[in-house]
């Protein structure tokens, strides 16, 4: 017989962690795969306002502003895909959005292409597939073809961007 002990977890808060993958948060690729399932534009915009953070509209910048040019090859490059469970992955694309910069062409001049490289697969390696899947389709500009109705109209809408992709000012 099981008696309530106030310092376990219980069992039913145990399989609510297991099925959001731990943390609560959902992955980038979990957002944008709610935007491709939203019925039409305006469900579109809504969920990329809801979900609105520094490191989806990185995500997304990358992919659509053509002023951004990846200092990579384009295509998959040889890496081992983390397909542990959801949440507990080494690492996610929200905090690794930070060091993105460091793969756009003339952001960062001190690294070598080799150690580009290099870190991109590292990078990749530590995301889950579907994040780092999503990431290759931010670097080969691909986005929209992933995510049904992800457009470059409807991602300047949610975030008030104009065609440089940059917030508008407020008049």
């Amino acid at each position: 017989m099981v008696t309530d002990n106030p310092n376990l977890i219980s069992r039913k808060a145990m399989e609510a962690m297991q099925n959001t993958g731990g943390s609560g948060e959902l992955l980038l690729s979990e957002i944008l795969q709610k935007v491709n399932n939203a019925k039409d534009k305006p469900k579109k915009i809504e969920v990329l306002r809801q979900y609105d953070s520094e490191a989806l509209r990185m995500i997304i910048k990358g992919a659509f502003d053509p002023n951004i040019k990846w200092a990579l090859p384009e295509g998959r490059p040889p890496f081992m895909e983390n397909d542990v469970p959801k949440g507990t992955q080494h690492s996610q694309l929200k905090n690794e959005s930070k060091r993105l910069w460091h793969f756009i062409e003339g952001a960062d001049i001190k690294t070598s292409k080799t150690q580009k490289e290099t870190m991109f697969i590292q990078m990749l390696e530590g995301l889950h597939k579907e994040e780092a899947d999503l990431l290759l389709n931010v670097k080969d500009k691909k986005l929209n073809k992933v995510y049904k109705g992800l457009t470059a109209s409807a991602v300047q809408e949610a975030f008030n961007w104009d065609d440089n992709f940059i917030k508008k000012e407020q008049k």
